[in-house]
């Protein structure tokens, strides 16, 4: 068939780190928006988050049958909570001063505005190579 060489693990590229701004409300001494670093997630990391996130629920009317539901927004905040590693979301003081428990639900309070939420996790979903957001996707399907 060919030389297998090139697919060696040692061959493989490794993703850098994304940098990004996710909230203007979180912002230095000069006024500048604080930076945040988003670390690549493995397919079997996604895989563990996507089980994690599905349920089964019983058809309507037929008993002993279940479907699978995904709970996308979870999944997000869970992917998001994985992903970052500065600020680190499980750090006890962090959660304290924001009043909440888990790194899911420090994101959601550090940022709190809607719009800057939703563009942050499809700046981390582009950034894993979703070409198109859950939203998107979940749109498209009611077209």
């Amino acid at each position: 068939m060919g030389d297998l060489s090139r697919f060696l693990k040692k061959n493989k590229a490794t993703k850098e780190n994304l940098k990004i701004a996710a909230t203007k409300t979180l912002v230095d001494e000069k006024g500048k928006p604080l930076v945040w670093e988003v670390r690549p997630l493995t397919t079997k990391e996604d895989s563990a988050l996507r089980e994690d996130c599905t349920v089964d629920i019983q058809v309507t009317g037929k008993p002993g049958m279940f479907r699978p539901k995904f709970y996308a927004n979870r999944y997000l905040a869970k992917m998001a909570a994985a992903c970052v590693v500065y600020p680190n979301l499980n750090d006890k003081e962090l959660q304290d001063s924001y009043g909440v428990m888990g790194a899911e639900q420090l994101i959601q309070e550090m940022i709190d505005d809607p719009g800057e939420y939703n563009e942050f996790m499809s700046q981390v979903q582009s950034y894993h190579g979703f070409e198109q957001n859950f939203q998107d996707k979940v749109d498209e399907a009611k077209n």
